[in-house]
């Protein structure tokens, strides 16, 4: 019975780690499909409004299957869409203007670690001695992966909205495990459809579509050198860059806990950069590459903590812990 039940298990997380994993590729592909299209005339808010709202599109039916989510759960898919969606690019992009992307990206990265408090102090529940050392070591590699000593400078206002993005992906993760407690649990489809309808309605206001050079579309980009039609790219972003990395984080995220799976999605800065050395010819240094390989160790670290499914330890197990693991795990 236990051997069948340890099976179960680890079938069970191999399953949410391969969910965490995708949706990791999927969101560390939009960058490669994004810039060429930046490159070709059109803003960033403006691929990311044309991102968003053509996954808002392809997801209608769905909300419009699930539409008793608006009376069940308004307030989970205005957050979702809020925070999850808009709030996190809208952010990340204002604080590109003014801190460098290595910057932005080592603080949005973020997350992870303030999730762990969010859990630990919040929600007071136990945070596992492995989640917290993956969070460290993800973070050291990430400050690698995106060299943030090469662009170090102070901008109070710039950090704030990179620590804003950070809040905000915070909120995907306590968001997308949120809607799976209880008995009156809201379908991931329905979250994500209602969350990228209301992010687009946000991102309408900010990324002003009515500017844009819709002409780009028609043409074609360089990627890495090659003459891509601008709306195949397009469709990557939306269809996979979007919607597949919505669906696989949110699922992941209710299989697995959300500081785990925040530790995994810091796969996705170091997928971006080995994409943008393949296809576009950026170059990747040694450091860089050590850096992703101290990331994939506090990935590999984190996901030794059991998933959600089938950790039936109650809370109070965890004061058994010796005090140093408990501080630890604060420090997290």
């Amino acid at each position: 019975m236990h051997v069948s039940q340890g099976r179960s298990g680890n079938q069970e997380r191999n399953a949410a780690l391969g969910l965490a994993l995708a949706s990791a590729l999927a969101f560390g592909g939009s960058g490669v499909a994004a810039k060429p299209l930046i490159e070709a005339g059109l803003e960033p808010l403006q691929v990311t409004w044309l991102r968003v709202m053509g996954a808002a599109l392809v997801m209608l039916p769905l909300a419009w299957h699930h539409r008793r989510l608006l009376i069940r759960r308004p307030a989970l898919l205005v957050g979702f869409g809020l925070l999850a969606v808009a709030g996190v690019q809208a952010f990340f992009f204002a604080a590109l203007s003014r801190i460098p992307v290595g910057v932005a990206l080592l603080v949005e990265y973020l997350a992870p670690a303030l999730v762990l408090g969010w859990v630990r102090f919040v929600q007071r529940r136990p945070v596992s001695r492995a989640a917290a050392v993956g969070v460290v070591l993800a973070v050291g590699g990430l400050a690698c992966v995106v060299e943030v000593w090469s662009g170090l400078s102070f901008d109070a206002v710039g950090l704030m909205l990179a620590l804003g993005a950070a809040c905000c992906q915070v909120g995907y993760f306590v968001l997308s495990d949120h809607g799976s407690d209880g008995q009156d649990q809201a379908d991931p489809l329905g979250v994500i459809a209602y969350g990228l309808l209301i992010g687009a309605a946000m991102l309408t206001v900010v990324g002003r579509p009515w500017q844009m050079d819709w002409s780009v579309l028609t043409g074609r980009a360089d990627l890495g050198g090659a003459r891509v039609p601008a709306v195949l790219l397009l469709a990557w972003i939306v269809l996979v860059a979007t919607v597949v990395a919505y669906l696989t984080g949110v699922l992941a995220v209710r299989r697995l806990s959300p500081q785990v799976a925040g530790v995994v999605a810091c796969l996705e800065a170091v997928i971006a950069t080995v994409l943008a050395w393949v296809l576009l010819d950026e170059h990747l240094g040694a450091v860089q590459v050590m850096g992703g390989v101290v990331v994939l160790a506090g990935a590999l670290i984190a996901q030794t903590s059991a998933p959600k499914a089938a950790s039936a330890e109650p809370v109070a197990a965890s004061a058994a812990l010796p005090d140093a693991a408990v501080a630890d795990a604060d420090r997290g």
